[in-house]
């Protein structure tokens, strides 16, 4: 696994490790979503003839000081179930901001890469090295398809390996002075094939020195102010949603998987609502649940169901269960990956999200299971902890605790160093809200 400068050895990590979160880019205070709806801003970007060719979208359900890695997580998966609605994005690209965190979480594998550019932050004043070890991540995304936008500070020396990788870079005009501005557009048009956006317009005369520098998208309140819009996610029932992933488990039948999904109106919506999405770039609008099964496909349904399945609380678990579980998951599939093969990393994902099952569903953990027809290896990690998906997840709840001993025979038994377990939490972390507000 290729890491980032790895938090210091001699600390363990623990479930509350903070992440530090990126700046909003649109002003103003949140705006709490009635009845758990997700509240996104979104601002035009556009050509200087006001062509719009995208829109940045923002979550606005946070004030700035909850805005996480996390929640810019939540804000995709939101967005990527609403866009192609006219009220969201209709067919137009889609601008979202993301942590470094959470570049590597799963949700960007039920998106279609052509139709979202992620907007990468600048690490500060880093060490080269920094920049070069989250450059795998970078060029995967990029390979995979995903168009990449940059801030100003791409073109300094310490980003030279990221510039050929730039689609876009971002020109803030309240920040750059005149000559500045001249010197980076000079640079970028010699040094990459990036298009230039100059953002923060706000007054004709800045409008009128990109352009004349040869700036040709502009976004800001020359143009346009940001925009509220409420995207709502329907809750399904726990039964369902078990009753489903039963099913996807043992490879059921189109048929008998169709069935479930039209018998509760929260999974037959978020899953249209899914389908249809600009984000999974389809040529043609899909109309029944049937083609939405077909289209999707098992694997990537069990994923989806899974995390619907941590945001659909009983009256009595706590809030932070489902989050916990997803994190749960999401570190464990990541460790996996260290020694075991892809195919067992995903299994360590479920073992991990089910960990927790008991308290989500309110009944004893052998009863859980025993409504979920796990495979006998998986349900054995968890109520026995006898092989190794069981001490992965001893490894795991040890992150969550103060039990110093228990992590580190956790880890030396399973080889794997603080460096590797730090790094795969971080990521963990920014699973942790995906689905809280479906």
């Amino acid at each position: 696994m290729n890491s980032a400068a790895e938090p210091s050895a001699q600390h363990r990590p623990t479930h509350t490790m903070p992440i530090t979160p990126t700046a909003p880019h649109a002003p103003g205070p949140a705006t709490p979503a009635p009845g758990g709806g997700a509240m996104i801003a979104r601002q035009a970007i556009m050509d200087g003839q006001q062509v719009v060719m995208g829109y940045e979208l923002f979550n606005r359900s946070r004030s700035r000081a909850e805005h996480t890695a996390a929640s810019d997580v939540l804000l995709v998966f939101t967005a990527l179930s609403h866009a192609g609605s006219d009220e969201v994005v209709g067919k137009m690209l889609i601008f979202v901001n993301c942590t470094h965190e959470s570049l590597a979480g799963g949700h960007l594998e039920l998106v279609s890469p052509d139709k979202v550019v992620l907007e990468i932050p600048s690490l500060g004043h880093v060490a080269a090295q920094e920049v070069q070890a989250r450059l795998p991540i970078l060029a995967e995304l990029r390979a995979r398809g995903f168009r990449l936008a940059f801030n100003h500070q791409v073109l300094e020396s310490a980003y030279a390996p990221w510039l050929p990788m730039a689609d876009y870079i971002k020109l803030d005009m309240a920040l750059l002075a005149p000559d500045q501005l001249a010197v980076l557009v000079g640079y970028a048009a010699r040094h990459s094939a990036a298009r230039l956006i100059a953002e923060k317009v706000e007054t004709a005369q800045q409008y009128d020195m990109a352009s004349s520098l040869g700036i040709t998208l502009f976004q800001g309140y020359w143009f346009s102010r940001p925009t509220l819009i409420e995207a709502r996610l329907l809750s399904p029932t726990q039964a369902s949603i078990v009753q489903l992933l039963n099913l996807l488990r043992s490879q059921a039948t189109t048929a008998e998987i169709e069935e479930v999904l039209k018998k509760d109106a929260g999974l037959a919506f978020n899953l249209m609502r899914l389908i249809n999405s600009a984000g999974l770039g389809l040529a043609r609008e899909i109309t029944s649940v049937r083609q939405a099964v077909l289209l999707l496909g098992l694997k990537k349904l069990f994923r989806w169901a899974a995390l619907l399945l941590t945001a659909a609380r009983s009256a009595g678990s706590p809030p932070a269960v489902g989050q916990t579980a997803v994190v749960r998951g999401r570190l464990m599939e990541l460790l996996a990956r260290e020694f075991m093969s892809p195919e067992q990393a995903d299994q360590a994902f479920v073992v991990g999200l089910f960990s927790l099952l008991d308290q989500m569903l309110g009944m004893p953990l052998d009863s859980a299971l025993g409504l979920l027809q796990l495979p006998d290896e998986l349900a054995a990690a968890l109520l026995q902890r006898d092989n190794l998906y069981g001490r992965l997840l001893t490894l795991v709840e040890a992150c969550e605790s103060s039990d110093d001993s228990g992590f580190d025979q956790a880890a030396q038994s399973l080889q794997l160093t603080n460096q590797q377990i730090n790094w795969a939490h971080l990521q963990a972390l920014a699973w942790a809200d995906q689905m809280a507000q479906a």
